[in-house]
């Protein structure tokens, strides 16, 4: 699936960018630990701010690997 594809059809009521809990929803409401281990050994790739973890929608695309993983 394309990326512009997965951008209208998935996860379409969710913002470009996601905290933990709104990450936690999207993928079938896993727990927070489980969450915060994928993002500090760096499965899903994120951002911190402050000391808030900011996870781009295409990273958890890319790690349900609905879309391609090749660069642009």
């Amino acid at each position: 699936m394309k990326s512009q594809e997965a951008y209208q059809l998935v996860f379409c009521d969710y913002p470009d960018i996601v905290n933990v809990e709104q990450m936690c929803e999207m993928l079938g409401g896993i727990s927070q630990k489980t969450a915060y281990r994928l993002l500090k050994n760096g499965t899903i790739k994120s951002f911190v701010v402050g000391r808030r973890y900011r996870i781009p929608k295409i990273c958890i695309f890319e790690y349900l690997e609905i879309i391609d993983k090749s660069p642009a």
